[in-house]
Formats: structure tokens, sequence, C-alpha cells
């Protein structure tokens, strides 16, 4: 009992002596223990989350965050001994200055040994910032690839936000405030900045074995993909066919947007400014958006919609619109006709656009209370913005009698588009409203949030107002439109194969801050309108100022763009593919079937099918296929794709084959137009995350 006793005595001391010094650790030595931590850790810094990226409607990326670097060399490493620098330092140097090519080997030397004998810590070894494909050629450097602590090697990473499909759309996507951790400067980037950026986290390092080690504290979280409704198909054909007219007028600057009727999802928005002679840049304004002005002609559709609703007159009644001018009070105004057009129907007047005829209509039914008609424009929402999201958008102006700028020659001009102002995406919206039966939608540029190509939110088509007019006024309007290309000033863009309603503008704009006298006259043209024109599913605008070869009609100018861009869509529609299809379309050459470009599987057997082309699959066909054509049809073959080796994209189109590309790793560089003839790295070949690959296409 007594070697009992003094065992239990023993170990009751010892947990009495552990509580005391538990105690004088909390209470009276936590301060002392909380300094000598701090040698043993260093601050955290901030870690910042991936923004998230910028796609099309199809999943195509149009705004990505890629890793960019800047080499540093801590010249006195621990490891980094005199015998390890003096050996490998000649050979380090030649690499240097091979890669960078600013300098001789012997200046790369020079600074690095100057730089060693003045203790750099942090010493900048080049300014130029390299991709991650380069960062992993240096890492074999001599003295490098020995790494930080034991070669000085500090690579510090930066992040850089590319457009893969470069000018495309490039003003509506936005950009940076520089590094992407400053947020978005315009466009979308700016608009959605807080879904992308995501939510940063932090990070310490600890003293571990005589080394600082990096941990994460708080993980950041990654911003959100930005889905929007952009179709980057679409977008190549309207920016191409826009490019190709202003050159050709040398004009100022153009606009062209489609937007779909239903739901308001923009498809396309091309903004091009002239930065020299023929060359037309993308980066420079948002006109569309931005850009309130006088838009002539197109406007006289809403005096038209005005005056309907308020029975002012019918589609029938006719008016004299004289010899081509017409006196009202101190000012004349003129028709485009020479000699004029004499008296017409109310249905002519429009579809020949005559600036007398819409201004005496309105004139008569309207003068002795212009408030009325001012206050039905307000009514269909024309006097106010569209709100969208992206900044910048111009506000629309429509005077009010009483106004101090309101006078007798308002009213007359105001009916034909002058002395009111409106951005180009604000009158579409009107005509897309008039396609839509009178339901005006706010325009849509973003479909939803994604995460690891799953959308987690919608946003949905938003409603602006339900009735523009009633069904009886957007039924005449409608035919008034249909006639503007069937009879009217529109003639050109009749079309065989569907119906296009719209109408023509062409604005004179005063150039200079003279006025129109003083300074000259220059012209805007423009075409609005919706097709096909008995079922609407597009809308589209085409503006181009200041063409200057002599022609400046809008029905030539803007015209001829809204017509490439409307057979483009048109006939690429999979819905609508019918249309085109003949039975002479069916008959081959030799029996052999036209090529197919590879991609995917599901699309290209939608297409066959609609064509009635045979087609049959050799081998276990997936997702991704290329193709052969043969005298029995078109050959499915399978293309193998995995995230070690590199697959052939060998006769893929651009789109396809940057897709399958980018999805596991590489990073492509694209040359040429048309198919894939060529690839630089060997399909079979295996790659690293990051690589680059060279596509020709012809």
């Amino acid at each position: 009992m007594t070697r009992v006793a003094l065992v239990y005595l023993v170990f009751a001391g010892l947990a009495v002596w552990l509580i005391i010094e538990l105690i004088s650790l909390k209470l009276f030595e936590a301060e002392k223990w909380n300094e000598r931590a701090v040698h043993h850790s260093r601050s955290g810094s901030i870690v910042e989350a991936k923004r998230g990226d910028i796609l099309d409607v199809t999943g195509y990326k149009l705004a990505i965050s890629v890793p960019i670097y800047r080499l540093y060399m801590d010249l006195l490493a621990e490891g980094l001994t005199d015998e390890v620098f003096n050996d490998n330092i000649d050979s380090l140097a030649i690499c240097l200055s091979h890669f960078f090519g600013d300098k001789s080997s012997s200046q790369y030397k020079r600074d690095l040994v100057r730089a060693r004998q003045r203790g750099s810590r942090y010493y900048l070894i080049n300014p130029r910032r390299i991709s991650y494909t380069d960062l992993k050629k240096i890492r074999e450097f001599p003295i490098f690839r020995r790494g930080r602590n034991r070669g000085g090697f500090i690579p510090e990473e930066f992040i850089r936000r590319e457009k893969p499909f470069g000018s495309l759309a490039a003003r509506t996507i936005g950009k940076l405030y520089g590094e992407s951790s400053m947020g978005g400067m315009v466009g979308l980037e700016r608009a959605y900045d807080e879904r992308l950026r995501g939510v940063s986290g932090s990070s310490g390092l600890k003293r571990i074995s005589g080394s600082w080690v990096s941990e994460i504290i708080v993980p950041p979280v990654d911003g959100y993909d930005l889905v929007t409704t952009i179709d980057i198909g679409v977008q190549d054909v309207a920016e191409h066919a826009l490019r190709d007219q202003l050159k050709r007028h040398n004009a100022s600057h153009g606009v062209a947007v489609l937007m779909e009727v239903h739901t308001g999802d923009i498809k396309a928005i091309v903004n091009l400014h002239r930065s020299r002679p023929g060359i037309y840049i993308e980066d420079y304004f948002n006109y569309a958006i931005g850009e309130s002005v006088e838009p002539g002609s197109t406007f006289k559709l809403a005096a038209m919609l005005a005056a309907f609703e308020d029975n002012a007159f019918s589609l029938n009644d006719s008016i004299d619109t004289g010899n081509g001018s017409y006196q009202f009070y101190d000012r004349t105004m003129r028709d485009s006709r020479i000699g004029g057009w004499g008296r017409l129907r109310v249905s002519e007047v429009f579809e020949y656009s005559s600036n007398i005829g819409i201004s005496k209509l309105i004139v008569d039914s309207y003068q002795s209370n212009p408030r009325r008609f001012v206050d039905k424009l307000y009514s269909m929402g024309l006097n106010e913005p569209l709100g969208i999201e992206i900044k910048g958008e111009g506000t629309p102006l429509i005077k009010y009698p009483g106004d101090n700028s309101w006078s007798g020659v308002t009213l007359p001009w105001m009916s034909i588009g002058y002395e009111v102002q409106m951005t180009p995406l604000q009158i579409l919206s009107l005509y897309n409203a008039v396609a839509n039966d009178g339901v005006m939608v706010k325009p849509r540029f973003v479909k939803g949030y994604s995460r690891h190509g799953s959308m987690v939110e919608q946003v949905n088509p938003e409603v602006l107002n339900s009735s523009i007019a009633s069904a009886s006024t957007i039924k005449k309007v409608q035919e008034l439109l249909k006639g503007v290309v069937e009879r009217g000033t529109a003639r050109n863009l009749r079309n065989t194969a569907f119906p296009v309603a719209g109408k023509t503008g062409t604005a004179q704009v005063a150039k200079g801050a003279s006025g129109y006298q003083d300074g000259g006259i220059e012209y805007r043209a423009s075409f609005a309108g919706y097709f096909p024109a008995d079922n609407p599913k597009y809308s589209c605008i085409v503006m181009v100022s200041a063409p200057s070869n002599n022609v400046y009609y809008g029905n030539v100018v803007a015209g001829t763009v809204f017509r490439e861009i409307a057979d483009r869509v048109y006939a690429n529609d999979l819905e609508n593919i019918d249309v085109f299809v003949s039975s002479k379309d069916k008959e081959y050459v030799n029996g052999v079937y036209p090529y197919a470009k590879g991609g995917p599987k599901d699309e290209l057997t939608i297409v066959l099918d609609r064509l009635g082309f045979p087609y049959y699959k050799r081998g276990n066909v997936d997702k991704w296929i290329s193709t052969l054509a043969s005298d029995s049809g078109v050959v499915f073959r399978p293309l193998s794709i995995t995230e070690e080796l590199a697959p052939s994209v060998i006769g893929m189109g651009a789109k396809d084959a940057v897709a399958v590309l980018e999805n596991i790793g590489f990073n492509v560089i694209l040359h040429g137009f048309g198919r894939v003839v060529y690839q630089s790295v060997k399909p079979g070949t295996p790659f690293r995350q990051g690589n680059d690959i060279v596509l020709q296409l012809q």
C-alpha cells in the first residue's frame, strides 16, 4: 500500500504541475510565445481567385485568363555558391541571350555578376512577360534548373486576359484595368465584374526545416463563367460583311446588330471604326450602345405607329407630295426623287420614303395638338433607355412641346427622324417589337452563369413593354415594312428564299461644329428590319456613318450588309435548311458525295439528315469525328481525344479544332481560313498543359 500511495502521489504531483504550466502559458506567457511564433511564420498574402471565362452561346471561349510570367533571380540564394555561379554563369548568359534576343551573352553575364556583387535578392532578368510554355523552357537553363533555393530562380506570375477569337465582339466583351485583379473597364467584363472575379482567399508562409513554405489559409472561390447570347459564327459573318462594306465606301465607322426576335438575345454586335485608311478596328467605341444619333427615315416607323393608333389616317388614304420640295415655316423639306412623287397613297408614302408625304400626314393630324403625337411615342417607351447592363448606353432624346428647343418645324422634322436622337440598339428594339407582334423585349447579352460546364443560374428574357401598339396597328406597319422591300426603296433586298421586311434610312448629318451650311454635310446610311417577314426569327440593324465614295443610300450601303448577314444566318439555321435544298442539289458528280468537315457528330448528323445525304459509321464513333467522302456516302470515323496525347484535327473547321484542342489544354495559334490542313504537333504526340500548337487553314 505504501508503494501504491507513493506512485499515486507522484502522478498527482505531475498533474498539478501540468495544470499550473497550462495556466501560466495561457495567462502570463502568451505574449512571449506569440512573438516567437512570428519568427517562424510570415503574414498572409492574398490568393487571387480565378476570373471566370466569357463564353459564346455554344460554349466557345470569348475571353479567358492565362498565366504569364516575369523572371527574377535571387543572386544570394542559400544554395547558390560562388562555385556553382561561376561554373554556370557563361552557359546561363548564352541561353538568356538566345531566348530574349535583346542583349549579347557577354552583357547578360556582366549584368548578373554586377547584381550579385551588389547583393541583389530580387533582380529583374528581363522585363518581357513570357508564357507558361516559355517558362518551362527557361526552367531548364543552367543554374535555374536548381530551383529557387539552390539556383535563385523566381518566376513572378501575372494573369492576362486574352480573347481567343481576336477582335470579334471585342468592344462588347470588354477589357480590364490592366491586370485581372483590378476589375473590368468596359463591356461585359465591367458589367458582370462581381460575378466574374470570384472571392479571393489568403495564404501564409511557415518555417519548416529551415525553409519558408507557402500554405493556403482561406481557399479562393473562382468566379462564374459568363454564358453570353453571342454566336461567334454569326459574329464572324457580321463583322466580315460590315468591314468589307466600310472599306468599299471609305466610311468613318459602322454598326451591325443581330437580335433574336422573341428573346431579345443579341447574336452578333459589331462596332468598327476607321483607325487609318482601309483599316477598321473593333475595340474603339461601342457605337451600337453608346452613340445617340438622329435616326433619319428609320424613325418613320415610330411616326406611323403613333398615327395609326390614333386612327389619324388609313393605308388607302392619299396625299399630294408635290414636286419634291415643300416649305414648313422658314425651312424647306425635300424628297430624294427629283421632281417629286406627286399624289401617293399612305402605303406608298412609306414604301418610297417620301419625307414630304410623312411630314404632311403628321402635321395635318397633330398640328393643333402635337402633345398627343409625342405622348404616343412616349407610351411606346422610346424616350427611355433600355436599361441594359453594359455601361454607357446613350440617352434617347424626343422633344416635348413646351421645351425650349421646340419650334414650329420640330413636328414635321421629328416625323422623319430629325430633332430626335436614339442609339442603333434602341432603334432595333423598336423594329424587333414590331416583328414580335408588339412585345418589346430588353436586349439580352447574357443567358446565365456556369461552373465547370454546368449552368448554375439562368438570366431570363425581360419584357419592357407588353404592347407598344394595338394588334391592328402592328399588322398595318408589318405590311408597310414588307412593302418597302417588295415595292419600295429596298427592292434590291428582295429574296426568293425567304421574305424580308424593313426600312431604309439616309440621314444628313452636319459635318463639323458650324452646322449644315458652313461645315458641310455627311450622310448616315442605315437599314433596320427582320426576317423571315412572315414568321420573324431575327431582327437586324446596320448603320454606316460618313460613306465618302459618292454612294450613301441606305438600301445600297447598309442594306447590302443586312442581306449578307440574313442570307448566311438563314442558310446556317438547321431549322430552315430544307428551303435551300432542291432535287438538283442531290445530283452528285460521278456518284461521289460532297466533302464534309470533321467536327461534332450530332451537328453533322442533323445537317446530312436534312440534306438527304447518306452516311455511315466506321468504328466506335463518339462525340467528335473525322469524315471521308466516298461513292456510297459520307463516312464517319472515330476521333480519339485524350488529355495525354495530341489528337488529329486535320480536316476540321477552325471553331471545332480550337474547341477540341483548348479543352484538353493546348494554346492554339491559327493561320489562314477554311479547314485545318496542318498541325504543328503531330497526332499521338505527348504534350503538357499550355503547349502551343499552330494550325494552318486553307
